[in-house]
């Protein structure tokens, strides 16, 4: 997977943060994503939708992603060019959700003490590491399974299963042709 490099847009420090306050509960039935892009984050900063650029990433305290997992306050900063989440661990079934929508995630323990808003930082995943390039520091970050590496780096699960598919067909149709 290419390394992701970008700034460190919003650090949610609450533990078992829910990501539907990113757009607020009472805005999370809008489907149209640019119209959840700017409702997103005003509770945090107001400004964050002038601030934010695309590579950006956010990170998160424990059980990022606690409660029901819904899909419009990630789609609203997916929209707006957050790259993905660094957190200290995340709730499974926003983990889940997001991988299979091929939103990268990186479980960090550390991050939180690790980075300060607006740094510039990257995900390595063959080294293994988060580098604060700000701080001129990396931590490591616990490596993914292997199918979730696939479906982020295939860009979610429908495109992931596509892949698995197309290779199938190739491998059965390699077999007929070679009379295996």
């Amino acid at each position: 997977m290419p390394v992701m490099r970008g700034r460190v847009a919003f650090i949610f420090d609450e533990v078992n943060f829910d990501v539907d306050q990113i757009v607020g509960v009472k805005n999370i039935k809008i489907t149209d994503v640019a119209e959840l892009a700017q409702v997103a984050m005003q509770a945090y900063d107001p400004d964050f939708a002038l601030s934010v650029r695309p590579g950006d990433l956010l990170v998160g305290a424990d059980n990022f992603g606690y409660g029901h997992p819904h899909y419009p306050p990630m789609k609203a900063m997916r929209h707006l060019g957050v790259n993905g989440v660094i957190a200290e661990s995340f709730s499974p079934g926003y983990w889940r959700g997001e991988v299979s929508m091929g939103f990268p995630q990186v479980s960090c323990p550390g991050i939180l003490g690790f980075v300060r808003r607006w740094d510039e930082i990257e995900v390595d995943w063959a080294a293994g590491v988060v580098r604060n390039h700000t701080q001129g520091t990396e931590i490591p970050f616990e490596p993914l399974p292997q199918a979730d590496a696939e479906m982020i780096e295939a860009g979610g699960l429908v495109p992931f299963l596509k892949r698995q598919a197309a290779q199938q067909r190739e491998q059965k149709d390699h077999a007929n042709v070679s009379g295996i």
